[in-house]
């Protein structure tokens, strides 16, 4: 199993006839992703890698059929109302890969996506990934590149940077160690589905066994993971490296979310609290391979190799 997505996944893409959409549009289908339809306004009747494109998702889902997710390449200023509109239709998923979508904008998605039971990923994202089976966004760049990187396997890897989020796959796969789920959760300071919600699906995947977390300063998702980890709400071993640990009060570290305000989400407080939790943290990213193998080790589960 894996969570958000998987090869039975119906997908939308909005945005699919410009520049990124067509590109991720080839990455996705080429690496199976079942992309069903793709909107653009006023360009409704072409088509795309074999695509068929539509003015509106209402249209696409009556003449394809329901949309379990939508992608969303759009300029940011017009990511709200095409989000707005994808809810309305009623596709229960949205990864929203822009950034610079203003936060207003986020929190009326939010607001739609709750009352209307749905979720999404991001923004500022690169999105979603389960090995060998589905990708929703730009995860892994090339679809020959994410076969060879990653495979599946029983760890699941929540990361607020997306370069750190393929980085931790791959050199976790060059220790024979096997994804089930890759989540870039997004740089904003405001995201849909933030760690301590990623630790909640990956405690209920039973392809999960282990969890590896890259935080940053800034926000306190690190923390309220700690807080689950206390309360009992997430049972499975964390692995964590937090980024930012030279960074001062004030300082804006590799995008929006990550900012220390204060004494609030410093790397010592997030360090800090994990560890009371009982999270594995290492000082240095180049431990995680070796901390995820001795995690898994004391599991019964023993890697494709040592490396």
């Amino acid at each position: 199993m894996a969570i958000l997505t998987d090869k039975t996944q119906r997908v939308l893409v909005q945005g699919i006839t410009g520049r990124e959409g067509m590109a991720r549009t080839r990455l996705m289908r080429a690496y199976g992703t079942q992309v069903v339809a793709g909107v653009t306004p006023g360009k409704g009747g072409g088509e795309v890698e074999g695509v068929p494109v539509f003015d509106t998702v209402a249209e696409a889902w009556g003449c394809v059929g329901p949309l379990d997710a939508s992608v969303l390449f759009i300029p940011a200023p017009l990511v709200k109302s095409a989000a707005l509109e994808a809810v309305a239709a009623g596709v229960k998923l949205l990864v929203i890969v822009p950034d610079r979508v203003p936060i207003y904008d986020v929190l009326e998605i939010a607001d739609a996506a709750d009352r209307a039971g749905a979720r999404f990923v991001g923004p500022n994202t690169l999105g979603v990934l389960s090995p060998e089976q589905a990708v929703l966004g730009m995860m892994g760049g090339r679809a020959a590149s994410a076969r060879e990187w990653f495979f599946s396997g029983p760890v699941g890897v929540s990361s607020r940077s997306g370069g750190i989020t393929t980085s931790i796959a791959y050199y976790l796969a060059r220790a024979g160690i096997g994804i089930s789920t890759l989540v870039h959760v997004g740089g904003d300071p405001i995201v849909g589905l933030p760690h301590p919600e990623i630790m909640r699906l990956f405690e209920h995947d039973p392809a999960t066994r282990a969890i590896v977390l890259f935080g940053e300063i800034g926000t306190s998702q690190e923390e309220r993971v700690a807080d689950l980890i206390d309360s009992g709400a997430l049972t499975k071993p964390v692995i964590a490296y937090i980024g930012g640990r030279s960074a001062r009060s004030g300082t804006r570290f590799s995008h929006a979310g990550a900012i220390i305000e204060g004494e609030r989400g410093t790397y010592e407080g997030k360090v800090r609290r994990l560890r009371e939790a009982g999270a594995t943290v290492v000082e240095a990213f180049d431990d995680v391979p070796r901390a995820t193998y001795d995690v898994l080790a004391r599991l019964g589960i023993v890697p494709r190799e040592r490396g």
